[in-house]
């Protein structure tokens, strides 16, 4: 019987920790009156993946937007955002541990960097193995409105990622 009753308490404990996680999309670190984000550059042709991967090793791109406007009511909230990790730092073990998270494969490497207030700067103690980088995450964790600069681009926000897992379509 206390280990239902164990079993029951950690269950409830898990349902209330995540309900106050808000799921949020790239729309919500928009402020209402700021000018839409330009569209990322796609890649409809396949044949040209080669070329967009061989850019990895290429100068970054100019950003568009440095200082974009951000939502400064999102901050100190627990957020999950969807997205794709850009490595900035790893460690001894080869994960990534700093990154930017973006909202489109390949920003701020291979076209020019979204708006600052659509990326997002994370540092992770568990990191992300570099082989599953080309595929989209959710990052669950505390979010901050605060301004983070690395070589690559301006980022509106921060976070500290407590959960890194694969992002699937429901």
């Amino acid at each position: 019987m206390p280990r239902l009753l164990l079993a029951t308490l950690f269950t409830l404990a898990a349902t209330f920790a995540n309900a106050d996680v808000r799921e949020l999309q790239w729309s919500d670190l928009l402020p209402a009156d700021a000018p839409p984000p330009p569209p990322p550059l796609a890649i409809h042709d396949m044949s040209q993946l080669a070329d967009v991967l061989a850019a990895e090793n290429g100068p970054a791109a100019a950003q568009q937007s440095p200082a974009a406007p951000v939502v400064k009511a999102l901050d100190g909230i627990q957020a999950k955002l969807p997205g794709y990790i850009v490595p900035l730092d790893m460690s001894e073990e080869g994960r990534v541990i700093e990154f930017l998270l973006v909202p489109y494969f390949g920003a701020c490497i291979h076209v020019p960097p979204p708006p600052s207030n659509q990326i997002v700067h994370a540092t992770s103690e568990l990191g992300v193995k570099v082989d599953e980088l080309y595929q989209p995450f959710w990052i669950e964790g505390l979010l901050r409105v605060e301004h983070a600069s690395s070589e690559l681009a301006e980022a509106g926000y921060r976070i500290d990622a407590q959960k890194i897992y694969f992002y699937e379509m429901e």
